[in-house]
């Protein structure tokens, strides 16, 4: 279990009850001294949420994201459908939560993680809750991996590629104009497909033998030394 971005331990401390080994991950060296050998079950990692190395094996994120590092973080854990993430219950900021959890309208990232992950918003968490509170109310968005796929695994870097491709240069740029009359998509705008109709099309498109589209290959990160998170 990964506790993301861990603060003062108070999400922390749940977790050391309840699960067999947790991992709490934080930025801030004075809030990981604070959280070292509080709990024998809970290893303390002093590193940043968004870019520590993730486990090999898989694993389960319960977190209380910060609300300034959220897409970072989300994007760590998403972004690569082969990172064994199996489930996150995190919380965020209550717009985040209804963005991420809406099939439409569609965003590049949504697209993805919607290939890969089921989203839904359990609960909304007004602000006075928390102590100090913030400026907005919060919920807690979950994340969980499809049974089945909606794209193949090793497929995924062509689909992002053809995703972030025709979300920046339209449609139209991308996909033979013959396959959009044939899907009844001549018209349409990135924005209005969802992440079953982007998969199928993604399906059709390849099938057809049709070459990549203008910026192939897009979205793709380096990747960064991190810190294990095991």
């Amino acid at each position: 279990m990964l506790d993301l971005g861990a603060g003062s331990g108070r999400l922390t401390a749940e977790l050391a009850r309840s699960a067999g080994r947790v991992v709490a991950v934080e930025l801030d060296a004075r809030w990981a001294e604070h959280l070292r050998g509080r709990w024998e079950n809970v290893r303390v990692l002093e590193a940043d949420a968004a870019t520590v190395d993730l486990p090999r094996e898989p694993f389960r994120v319960v977190a209380n994201l910060p609300f300034d590092r959220t897409t970072g973080i989300l994007r760590h854990l998403l972004d690569d459908p082969r990172v064994p993430l199996a489930r996150a219950d995190v919380i965020v900021e209550w717009g985040v939560a209804v963005k991420r959890a809406l099939p439409w309208p569609s965003t590049v990232n949504g697209v993805l993680w919607g290939a890969w992950y089921c989203a839904a918003v359990t609960r909304r968490l007004p602000r006075v809750l928390f102590a100090p509170p913030p400026g907005v109310d919060a919920g807690m968005l979950v994340l969980g991996r499809r049974p089945v796929p909606l794209v193949p695994v090793e497929r995924w870097e062509s689909y992002r590629g053809f995703v972030a491709a025709s979300f920046r240069h339209g449609l139209r740029a991308v996909v033979p104009a013959r396959l959009l009359r044939t899907l009844g998509l001549a018209r349409a705008q990135p924005r209005e497909l969802d992440a079953h109709a982007w998969a199928e099309l993604f399906g059709r498109f390849s099938a057809s033998g049709a070459g990549p589209g203008p910026g192939a290959g897009a979205g793709r990160r380096r990747p960064r030394p991190r810190k294990r998170a095991s």
